[in-house]
């Protein structure tokens, strides 16, 4: 109560200068202490009155050397609870150069200390080496001893320079384990602790009452999910991946994304910045999900000039808004707006264009059929027919899993826009589609749906407990869109790998353990109007490989262009849509549900 008491009072808040006063004044204390415990080590405790007649002298002028050194590195500045291996050296070196320039001035004036024993200074220099470290380590010792007491006893999984930096930073955690799948460094010691193995897990969270978790180390996906099912079996909520940020380790929750992320193993960078670097680039719907990632890669990899395009005036502004180091030109207009398009194309004359623009949210196109054919077969007509007039040289188009064998109307435009496609004279334009699945945070997923559910205590909902989709994040779908393309010749429908299909009730199971709120539940909704359990990649199994795993290459599927222009024009003009688009696409089988 006294210490609490004492502390309200200003002056005795630490302050740098108060704490450099302090440490100089022990300094004076310790070091006094050593020189004459030196003089008595070198007499063996019977000390000759004579060489005691300059002892204050020698002692003056070596303090102030001393201190002048750990000074010049910087000792007296650093906190107690920062005290590391770094200022251990810094006051090592200090002692040393101290006493090494004390040793030039004996030699050069030795008649200002006779009589002296020589081998005193080499005695008090270990001493003072010894007292002064010592009394700092001790001092930080004590301090966290106290306060791990109200840290949690956290547990390191990877041993690796993330790992290095996080015991040195100054955090809530406590590291009391270090464990890791490598044999090259189980049993050795980090941090003075024992590393021990994936195996031990289970022993060293119940043994030692392990309360949080830190991933340190990259992990294989199937590793990641597996050890997150047996930290949560071992109900242990706060699980945190640790990451390298301009110098400084930043922790973050372990998300969803985390578990369901794909890394491809084999993208080349080298490749897309090839294909991006130097061009003139347009990209529609330039301020969605896709597209606004498609920007920021084709930024990153050197593109030099990005013609933005999209009609919505929030979206376009906030991409423009991220766009620093390209030139970047903004436009808002509808992919559907046929002559301002062209316009477009003939003022800025791009190189490669990105047709991300489309409508994808399935029911909002189930009750808007007219609008989403208009968006998305009219919008892609107009920017291929454009872009095959002004010479692009590669035209990429991103399509969905959903023109599979499709059961809605969103699904069928995207399969229509496949057909046209591949089927147009293209001249000298090389164009290609790119189909994956879902992307994990994009504004149409599932995931910031639940992730609002839970934030508001509401219950998950989930359409039906079957339901699958493919996912992938964002950023490695964008750069797996942008290698399809770089490899593309035209007339290519890529498909990139998206990994296994998740069940959607899963994924809800999975945010709310994440979340740790056990009292939200899941209801099932029944499926929507087009919506089908399972979703497909491709329509006929195809042996046609690229050199990338991860990018397969679907079959053709021959439609005279000229039928199929006839019947675009139809689609829209007909009195019954859905029966045009069955006519278009045969393997449309629309689910009413």
């Amino acid at each position: 109560m006294l210490l609490k008491y004492v502390k309200r009072f200003k002056v005795f808040r630490p302050t740098p200068f108060k704490r450099a006063l302090f440490y100089i004044v022990v300094d004076l204390v310790l070091s006094l202490f050593t020189l004459f415990l030196a003089y008595n080590l070198r007499f063996n405790f019977d000390i000759d009155k004579s060489f005691l007649d300059n002892f204050f002298y020698v002692f003056t002028l070596l303090i102030s050397l001393k201190i002048f050194m750990i000074s010049y590195f910087n000792v007296y500045k650093v906190a107690w609870r920062f005290f590391s291996l770094k200022e251990a050296k810094n006051i090592l070196y200090a002692h040393l150069i101290a006493y090494g320039i004390f040793v030039v001035i004996y030699y050069i004036y030795p008649q200002l200390f006779n009589p002296f024993p020589r081998t005193v200074i080499i005695i008090d220099m270990f001493l003072s080496i010894i007292f002064l470290g010592f009394f700092r380590v001790v001092k930080r010792l004590i301090l966290e001893e106290n306060n791990n007491a109200n840290l949690k006893k956290t547990m390191l999984i990877g041993v690796s320079e993330l790992a290095q930096s996080l015991v040195k930073q100054k955090n809530d955690f406590y590291i009391d384990a270090i464990v890791d799948d490598s044999d090259m460094v189980v049993g050795s010691y980090f941090s003075n602790i024992k590393v021990a193995g994936f195996e031990e897990i289970e022993k060293i969270v119940k043994e030692q009452k392990i309360e949080a978790v830190i991933i340190t180390k990259k992990l294989d996906q199937k590793v990641l999910k597996n050890l997150y099912s047996r930290l949560n079996d071992l109900e242990i909520k706060d699980i945190l991946i640790s990451s390298l940020s301009k110098d400084e380790t930043r922790l973050k929750n372990l998300t969803v994304e985390d578990l369901l992320a794909r890394h491809p193993k084999d993208l080349d960078k080298e490749k897309i910045e090839s294909f991006i670097q130097g061009k003139t680039i347009l990209v529609t719907g330039a301020g969605g999900s896709i597209g606004s990632e498609i920007c920021r890669q084709c930024e990153k990899f050197g593109a030099k000039k990005l013609i933005l395009l999209d009609n919505s005036e929030y979206n376009l502004y906030a991409i423009t808004e991220q766009i620093k180091k390209t030139q970047a030109v903004s436009v808002m207009q509808s992919v559907v707006e046929r002559e301002l398009i062209d316009h477009t194309f003939q003022i800025h004359m791009p190189e490669i264009v990105i047709h991300a623009a489309a409508y994808k949210h399935v029911p909002l196109v189930e009750a808007n059929i007219h609008e989403g054919i208009r968006n998305n077969v009219i919008g892609t007509q107009n920017i291929i027919d454009i872009s095959i007039k002004y010479g692009v040289e590669k035209f990429v188009m991103i399509s969905t899993d959903k023109a599979v064998r499709p059961t809605n109307v969103m699904g069928t435009t995207k399969r229509i826009c496949e057909l046209y496609a591949q089927n147009v004279r293209a001249d000298k334009t090389e164009i290609v589609a790119v189909r994956f699945g879902n992307v994990l945070g994009s504004s149409g997923s599932v995931v910031p749906k639940f992730k609002s559910q839970i934030e508001n205590g509401e219950n998950i909902t989930v359409t039906h407990p079957e339901i699958t989709r493919y996912f992938m994040l964002i950023p490695e779908a964008c750069e797996l869109v942008l290698q399809a393309a770089a490899i593309g010749k035209g007339g290519e429908i890529f498909i990139l790998d998206m990994g296994e299909p998740v069940k959607i009730a899963d994924l809800a199971k999975k945010m709310i353990e994440l979340s740790g709120k056990n009292e939200i539940t899941i209801e099932y909704t029944g499926l929507r109007p087009g919506e089908k359990l399972y979703e497909e990649l491709l329509i006929n199994e195809s042996d046609a490989k690229t050199q990338y795993d991860s990018i397969t290459v679907a079959a053709p599927t021959f439609y005279d262009i000229d039928k199929l222009s006839r019947d675009i024009k139809e689609l829209l003009a007909c009195g019954n849509e859905l029966e045009k688009l069955k006519e278009i696409v045969p393997e449309f089988n629309h689910q009413l549900n």
